[in-house]
C-alpha cells in the first residue's frame, strides 16, 4: 500500500537525502568578488595615457590658437581733407560688410601715426604712412622699437610736387636757395622728405626762409605772393593737385635730376607725369614733368588679429587696385620695397590671395570654421595612432593575464620538482591549483582568445593529473573513492593522463 506521508520515494526506499550545499570558501567568495570586477589596474594603464595625450593635445591647441577676432579695429590717417583719411572712409565702409567697425583718426601726418601705432594706450592697431620712415625705407640703420610694427604693402605712388610762383622754371632744388619755401608742418611727412631733399642740395634746415606753413594756407600765401614755392606730397589725382596745376603764374617744377636723387634715397622712386594728362583741352601740364614720389604704407601693429589683416588687405585691394597716372592695374597693393618688414599675412595674401574658406564663406562664419578645424587636427592627429594601436595594447594585456596563470604553473610544477612532496604540501598545491582553475574558468575574454584559454585549461587539467598520480601515491583509497570523480569532471581533456602533457589545438 502506497504511504501517504509526504516522504520522498528514495527516502522509502532506504536511499539518503542529498545534503544542503555547503557555504562557499573564504577563497571561493574572493574569488566571485575579483571574477566580475573590471581590473582598476589595468584600465589604468590603457586609458590613463590616452587621456593624457588628448588633454595635452587640448592644451597645446587651445595655447597656440588665436581668439576670436574683434569686432573693431581704429586706423590713423591724416587730414580730414587729405587722401589719406578719404581712403579710410572707404575702408569703413568695405569693412562694414563683415561686420567690423573701422574707427578713422584724423592726426597731423605720418609722424602721429607713427608714435599712435607705438602707444599701447592708444588702441591704434593701423595707420597710413609716409615712404621714408621706415627701418627699411630709410637706407640708414634704426634702434627696434619696443612694439614691432609691420606692412601691409605699399598702397599708391606719392609724388613730391614742388609747385613754383613766377615766369621762371627752376629745374634743380638748389635754384630755390633764397626763395620763401614751406615745407609743412613738423611732425608731417612732407616736412621730413622736404628737409631730407634740400639739405642733400646745400639749402640748411634752420634757413630762417622756411615756413611751417601747409595744406589750404600755404596755398593760399602761394597765390597771394607770400611765399615762392611750396612742397606737397599727394596723389597726382588729389583736388589740390589739380587746382594749383591751373592756377595763373604756378607751375610744377621738373626735377632734372630725378633719377639721381631715386638713387640717393631709396623710398624716392623717379616717376613722369605725361603732358596733357591733366587736361587735354588746356595741355595741362605743357610738358613732361620729372618727379620723385614716395610709396604710401599700410601699416599694422605686431598684435593685429589675423583675420582682420586679411580684411585690411582686402579693401587695400578694391580701393588701391586701379590704374592710376603713375602706375597700372594690379600694380597696388604691392609688397615690393616696402618701408618695414612684410607681416605674415600680406606674405600669405600675395601669394595665394584670400584665404581658402574666405572664398566661399562670409568672414565670420570661414573664421569660426578656421578655429574649429585648428582646434580639431591635433586631437585627431593624436587619436588617429592611438586608436591604430590601441587593440594592440589591450591584445598585449589579455596575453599577459593568460601568462601570469601559466607562470602560476611554472612555479607550481617547479615546487615539484624540487623537492620530495609531503601530504601536507600536496593538499596546498592542490587548493592553490583549485584557485588557478577557478580564475580561469571565470577570465573574461573575447572569442578570438578562447583557444588561448581553452589550452591553457588543458595545461592546468596536466598539472592536476600529475598531482592526483601523488596523491594517489599517498593514499590510492582515498584518491579511488573520492578524488577521481572529481578530476574527471574538472578535465576538459579526459585523454590526458598523469605525466603526459596536452597538445594544443591546432
Amino acid at each position: 500500500m502506497r504511504s501517504t506521508n509526504n516522504v520522498p520515494e528514495g527516502a522509502a526506499a532506504g536511499l539518503a537525502t542529498p545534503a544542503a550545499p555547503a557555504a562557499p570558501s573564504p577563497t571561493k567568495r574572493r574569488l566571485d568578488a575579483l571574477r566580475h570586477r573590471p581590473s582598476l589596474r589595468d584600465a589604468l594603464i590603457i586609458w590613463l595615457p590616452l587621456l593624457a595625450l588628448v588633454i595635452g593635445a587640448f592644451w597645446l591647441t587651445y595655447h597656440f590658437l588665436q581668439p576670436a577676432p574683434p569686432d573693431h579695429l581704429s586706423i590713423a590717417t591724416g587730414a580730414t581733407d587729405g587722401a589719406y583719411y578719404q581712403n579710410a572712409l572707404k575702408y569703413r565702409a568695405i569693412l562694414a560688410r563683415d561686420g567690423v567697425r573701422l574707427d578713422v583718426r584724423a592726426t597731423g601726418g605720418s609722424v602721429e601715426n607713427l608714435k599712435l601705432l607705438k602707444d599701447d594706450a592708444s588702441e591704434t592697431d593701423a595707420a597710413f604712412v609716409q615712404g621714408g620712415f621706415g627701418p627699411l625705407g630709410s637706407g640708414t640703420p634704426q634702434e627696434p622699437d619696443a612694439t614691432q610694427l609691420h606692412s601691409l604693402g605699399n598702397l599708391a605712388f606719392e609724388a613730391v610736387w614742388v609747385f613754383v610762383r613766377g615766369k621762371k622754371e627752376p629745374t634743380r632744388l638748389t635754384e630755390l636757395g633764397g626763395a620763401r619755401l614751406a615745407i609743412g608742418a613738423p611732425g608731417s611727412g612732407t616736412r621730413k622728405v622736404a628737409l631730407d631733399l634740400l639739405a642733400a642740395h646745400g639749402i640748411a634746415p634752420d634757413s630762417p626762409k622756411l615756413s611751417p606753413l601747409s595744406g589750404a594756407a600755404a596755398i593760399a600765401a602761394l597765390k597771394a605772393g607770400t611765399l615762392d614755392a611750396i612742397f606737397l606730397i599727394a596723389a597726382p589725382d588729389a583736388p589740390v593737385v589739380r587746382q594749383l596745376a591751373a592756377a595763373p603764374d604756378v607751375h610744377v617744377m621738373s626735377f632734372a635730376n630725378a633719377p639721381a636723387i631715386a638713387k640717393r634715397f631709396p623710398y624716392l622712386t623717379a616717376v613722369t607725369l605725361t603732358q596733357s594728362v591733366f587736361d587735354l583741352k588746356a595741355d595741362l601740364p605743357p610738358h613732361d614733368v620729372q618727379l620723385v614720389a614716395t610709396k604710401a604704407n599700410l601699416v599694422v601693429r605686431e598684435d593685429l588679429h589675423p583675420a582682420l589683416a586679411y580684411l585690411l588687405l582686402e579693401a587695400a585691394t578694391e580701393v588701391h587696385g586701379g590704374p592710376g597716372l603713375f602706375h597700372n592695374a594690379g600694380d597696388f597693393p604691392s609688397a615690393v620695397a616696402t618701408d618695414f618688414p612684410l607681416a605674415d599675412q600680406a606674405q600669405s595674401f600675395y601669394k595665394n590671395g584670400r584665404p581658402f574658406l574666405q572664398r566661399y564663406m562670409p568672414f565670420w562664419l570661414a573664421n569660426l570654421v578656421q578655429r574649429m578645424l585648428l582646434f580639431l587636427l591635433p586631437v585627431i592627429g593624436v587619436l588617429i595612432p592611438v586608436i591604430k594601436f590601441l587593440p594592440s595594447i589591450i591584445n598585449w594585456r589579455r596575453q599577459k593575464r593568460i601568462n601570469r596563470w601559466y607562470g602560476e604553473l611554472k612555479a607550481l610544477e617547479l615546487e615539484l620538482d624540487a623537492h620530495e612532496v609531503k601530504p601536507a604540501d600536496l593538499e596546498r598545491h592542490l587548493a592553490r591549483l583549485e584557485e588557478i582553475e577557478e580564475a580561469v574558468r571565470y577570465m573574461n575574454m573575447p572569442l578570438d582568445f578562447s583557444d588561448r584559454v581553452y589550452t591553457l585549461r588543458m595545461h592546468i587539467a596536466f598539472v592536476r593529473a600529475r598531482l592526483d598520480g601523488l596523491q594517489q601515491n599517498e593514499d590510492p583509497g582515498r584518491f579511488a573513492n573520492g578524488r577521481a570523480n572529481d578530476t574527471a569532471n574538472q578535465n576538459p581533456n579526459p585523454h590526458v593522463t598523469a605525466g603526459e602533457p596536452p597538445k594544443a589545438p591546432a
